[in-house]
């Protein structure tokens, strides 16, 4: 059942949908995908760092995709979105303290849901995450296009879940890379220009917001080696998975620079502490703590909200 954020935390204006059980395929597609590649108790939460100067007085609307939902995390509302009371933006805005806060992330989101409503099976989960966003908006903080990587909904992680099908056929090289191409720098390029058009958007909406555009976090090492035994993907290919994440990150700091958005950079914020590590704020392929595979835990939330306000800080 949807559960309301925690009273330190400013009330969420969130649409809370509880599901019918049928409907519940988004969290099981992950893990079915990544166990099926793979055969073949929450942190408690630190205190937040001292509101920054400047902190938001106004509406803060956070946006995006599991990453900033928090998916998999508890405590979980939203239906299918799998929003988490121990989100980023959740954090922020219990630092921060602004007027009002609306939560509209959501898992599975691509950059096409920010003006367009998620649907699965025909009904809607989540509407346009824009239509949030209002004139006396103070602050938005956004993560999104990872998704865009993938053909379905589970982006990145589908990405990962093929070349770990893929890593029998090679064990020693890269199939992932030699099947992927140039395909992913392409739907990246897409993903870019089609968030490019939407920050407009944001930007008519609520011309006085101060936005961020939050970046993905330290997913995988620098070190793929750290990584054997742990990822059922080869050496080259962790090598090659990581070298997308990063140009993900460098679109996203392209765009936010060219919009007038401020880029957030978590991968060092988070960096020693990915899927691989002994101290893992990004759960693995089978995640140890509630969170979806290879995505942030609670402590990696925290770590992002840190970053936030690091970047909000005058």
């Amino acid at each position: 059942m949807p559960r309301t954020a925690p009273t330190t935390a400013p009330t969420a204006n969130t649409p809370h949908r509880t599901p019918a059980v049928g409907r519940r395929r988004w969290p099981a597609a992950v893990a079915g995908a990544l166990v099926a590649a793979a055969l073949g108790g929450v942190t408690t939460p630190a205190h937040a760092a001292a509101p920054a100067a400047g902190s938001a007085s106004g509406r803060y609307v956070a946006l995006g995709d599991s990453y900033a939902a928090g998916a998999g995390v508890p405590a979980i509302s939203g239906g299918l979105c799998l929003r988490s009371d121990h989100n980023y933006g959740h954090v922020v805005a219990a630092t921060l303290a602004p007027a009002a806060y609306t939560d509209r992330t959501c898992a599975a989101a691509k950059v096409s849901a920010l003006t367009t409503a998620q649907t699965d099976a025909g009904i809607v989960v989540n509407g346009p995450q824009l239509d949030a966003v209002t004139p006396d908006t103070s602050l938005v903080t956004l993560t999104v296009g990872g998704n865009n990587l993938g053909t379905s909904d589970l982006g990145f992680v589908d990405v990962v879940a093929t070349c770990s099908a893929l890593a029998i056929t090679n064990p020693l090289g890269a199939p992932c890379r030699a099947h992927y191409k140039d395909t992913l720098s392409r739907r990246l390029d897409a993903a870019a220009a089609q968030l490019s058009g939407s920050l407009q958007r944001l930007r008519a909406k609520a011309p006085a917001a101060r936005v961020l555009l939050v970046g993905y976090p330290a997913v995988l090492p620098d070190d793929a080696k750290r990584c054997l035994g742990k990822m059922t993907v080869t050496t080259g290919d962790l090598t090659y998975l990581r070298s997308v994440l990063g140009e993900l990150n460098d679109k996203l700091a392209g765009v936010a620079a060219a919009s007038g958005a401020t880029y957030v950079d978590t991968t060092a914020a988070t960096k020693g502490h990915d899927s691989c590590s002994s101290s893992p704020w990004i759960e693995g392929l089978l995640p140890l703590k509630p969170a979806l595979p290879l995505h942030p835990n609670a402590d990696g939330e925290r770590a992002m909200a840190r970053a936030v306000l690091t970047a909000l800080a005058p």
